[in-house]
């Protein structure tokens, strides 16, 4: 079992910053891919990013490239999404999911059904 807690989220400005968290616990952080997805209302949950077990490769949607980067800590067993430039747009619930089926996997995927871990999500709005 993985249990993945998410934070940062809130109320911003356009053109503000956030940084989300995401904490693991209960099984090896190190091993798996992580990813950063969201969901808006009225809309379906969509990849945003998506990063390899160690760090070396990442992922991202077109719409947030150059605005959003994904990093982990593997010391700390979180993994972050700093989103920046924000846009109205980007109003959503933020959630991570962990990759467990395939340690070391060298590319991080970036579909939903590759994911079987995924917390609770934290609410990104922001405000024009």
């Amino acid at each position: 079992q993985v249990q993945l807690i998410e934070s940062g989220g809130g109320l911003v400005q356009a053109g503000g910053s956030l940084r989300l968290s995401c904490a693991a616990s209960g099984r090896i952080f190190s091993g798996y891919a992580m990813g950063w997805f969201r969901q808006a209302p009225g809309k379906e949950r969509e990849f945003v990013a998506a990063i390899s077990w160690n760090g070396a490769n990442t992922a991202y949607a077109d719409s947030v490239k150059g605005r959003f980067a994904i990093s982990r800590d593997n010391a700390k067993s979180t993994v972050y999404l700093q989103i920046n430039s924000l846009k109205p747009e980007d109003t959503a619930v933020y959630d991570c999911a962990a990759d467990t089926s395939d340690r070391l996997r060298v590319k991080p995927p970036t579909s939903i059904g590759a994911y079987d871990y995924w917390g609770q999500g934290t609410q990104v709005t922001v405000a024009s």
